[in-house]
């Protein structure tokens, strides 16, 4: 049987979040999962269910439902490998192998990018901004599957003003995907907004519901392959963000009926899976190019990034059905 903690909010704690309050009085090991307790009416005030977003008065009573094992112990550093391209007191970007998960989830507790950038920078060396000590250093993700640069902030300074520079823009973020089909105009802009999908809490989809939220994709077209009787042809694709939507590329692509080639989730509508014939085992997307204004000189950075042997490997045995290559595809193919 579950157990409860009692919390009673001091002066201090007047005008914080509920989930807020409950995280740092240690009844959850994260900020999510107080939210989490919240929504499940496991948090009362007053001998009441209460809103994550309500705020705590000094002088409440908050009782706590925890589980039998009670609140998570904090992260623990981890001697994950990490493949570091620029590093200073602010910031570090670094270029996330496949197959890492950004941050722990339910299932995943450890071996997370996050615990190797503890064992690396120490949890006082990494930002907090996002309120979830389970997030430390973290202003934006990549899928677990999805390879490629990424941005890590070692001050809330830092976290803040990149987190900033993403909502407005600024910041530049290219990836490279191949996807299913042949997609005949060479650029394109796909301006659908993104929601939970309501039939599968596991994955998005374009929607108008109460919850969706804005996105914009484009994309231009760097190689076709043409189909050879086993599939109907592939084209590999430039995509870059304006917002930073779960999924957001792979739902896009699926939108306009070219999904990304190897996705689990959003997978092709046919009878084969083109991970098999090109040697995948993963999806194809890679995040290849960065740029973004220093948070504390103002200095352009640029960064890019080569394909993954895996990746160039798929598109090796793809290249005798290649009926049309850009100067920025060779490129791809030269890594």
């Amino acid at each position: 049987m579950a157990r409860s903690v009692c919390n009673v909010a001091t002066a201090s704690d007047a005008g914080k979040r509920l989930d807020v309050f409950c995280f740092e009085a240690g009844a959850y090991g994260s900020r999510s999962a107080a939210a989490k307790a919240c929504a499940e009416g496991r948090v009362l005030v007053g001998g009441r269910p209460a809103s994550k977003k309500q705020l705590v008065n000094a002088g409440d009573a908050i009782v706590c439902e925890l589980d039998e094992e009670g609140a998570l112990a904090p992260l623990a550093g981890e001697p994950i490998p990490l493949d570091v391209r620029y590093e200073d007191d602010d910031l570090a970007v670094i270029s996330k192998q496949a197959g890492l998960i950004c941050h722990p989830a339910n299932e995943h507790r450890d071996g997370t990018l996050v615990n190797a950038l503890i064992y690396r920078y120490g949890a006082d060396g990494l930002c907090d901004v996002q309120g979830e000590s389970d997030r430390l250093g973290i202003v934006h993700r990549l899928d677990a599957d999805t390879s490629g640069l990424m941005l890590v902030a070692r001050t809330n300074e830092a976290g803040h003003a990149l987190m900033e520079a993403i909502s407005l823009r600024q910041v530049d973020r290219r990836y490279v995907t191949l996807v299913h089909g042949i997609i005949a105009p060479d650029t394109g802009l796909i301006d659908a907004p993104i929601m939970r999908n309501p039939a599968d809490r596991t994955s998005m989809c374009v929607g108008d519901g109460p919850s969706s939220r804005d996105a914009i994709t484009t994309f231009q077209v760097l190689e076709r392959f043409e189909g050879n009787g086993v599939h109907d042809g592939y084209t590999l694709v430039e995509c870059k963000l304006y917002t930073g939507r779960t999924h957001q590329i792979r739902v896009h692509m699926q939108y306009i009926k070219h999904p990304v080639v190897g996705d689990p989730l959003y997978r092709a509508h046919g009878p084969k899976d083109a991970k098999s014939q090109l040697g995948l085992g993963r999806q194809f997307l890679h995040s290849y190019q960065l740029g973004f204004d220093h948070p504390a000189t103002g200095e352009r950075m640029e960064f890019a990034d080569e394909l993954p042997e895996d990746l160039a490997c798929a598109l090796e045995t793809l290249s005798s059905q290649s009926a049309m290559q850009s100067d920025e595809s060779r490129l791809f193919r030269q890594a």
